[in-house]
């Protein structure tokens, strides 16, 4: 499965290509490799880096603490939050965002293998506490493609969240049964039980943004998903139109 990559990976290792002097000196070179090389492997310090947190730059070592305290005061009120700063149509959009995937084993898939035969999906939902992702991938799978035995894992960082997501799952076929499993973790560190090539789907709604790492995440979602396994990712994005914008933020 091609690992999706952000756009500015590249840009660091052309733009030192094309400043870089070579030298006829064998010696010369070799200081010059060492020190490139020595330079690259020194991790930045994480107390000067810096991220986003909303609109506002702040350090890197800050940003988890910002954000478990922030869902820990908004878990009951999320979905609330969401209708806000989308309009309430974040909830069409999860809509399309599970169809799309078609979630589960299809009755009558192309190849010939017998339905019992396929094993059912393992799916991993990221940030996603609440359970509103996870609901409606097991709603797919169970109504669309009559399959009973594809799971989801709900991971989330913050304890409050993922307490909410139970208390709602209470309402719903899946709570207290096999499908709906609830993990306290950290997308860009998941812990062993998470194997690696055994997710079918890995999705994460709306969490990507609060990340402090997205890379360290996404080499953590390559890790675990099955060859041919499907990263699927819902986020808000820019918008272009002035006014709007405004409005917006």
């Amino acid at each position: 499965m091609p690992l999706p990559t952000p756009s500015n990976w590249p840009s660091a290792p052309r733009k030192l290509l094309l400043n870089r002097q070579f030298y006829r000196c064998l010696s010369c070179s070799i200081r010059l490799s060492q020190s490139q090389s020595q330079s690259q492997s020194q991790p930045q310090d994480a107390s000067q880096s810096t991220t986003h947190f909303g609109f506002q730059s702040i350090p890197s070592s800050a940003k988890s603490s910002r954000v478990s305290s922030v869902f820990s005061s908004v878990a009951s009120s999320y979905d609330t939050m969401n209708d806000l700063t989308s309009l309430g149509i974040h909830r069409l959009w999860k809509d399309h965002f599970v169809r799309s995937l078609n979630p589960g084993v299809p009755p009558y898939p192309p190849s010939s293998t017998p339905r019992k035969h396929r094993e059912p999906w393992t799916m991993l939902d990221i940030a996603g506490g609440t359970g509103d992702i996870a609901f409606r991938l097991l709603d797919h799978a169970t109504q669309i493609n009559h399959d009973t035995q594809s799971k989801v894992i709900v991971s989330d960082i913050n304890p409050a969240m993922l307490a909410e997501g139970r208390k709602r799952s209470l309402l719903t076929p899946y709570a207290n049964s096999e499908r709906l499993e609830w993990l306290e973790a950290n997308a860009e560190a998941l812990p062993p039980e998470i194997k690696d090539n055994s997710i079918d789907l890995y999705t994460v709604a709306f969490g990507m943004r609060n990340f402090t790492s997205p890379s360290s995440a996404l080499r953590e979602a390559y890790r675990v998903l099955k060859p041919g396994g499907v990263f699927a990712c819902l986020e808000f994005s820019h918008v272009n139109n002035r006014a709007f914008n405004a409005v917006y933020k």
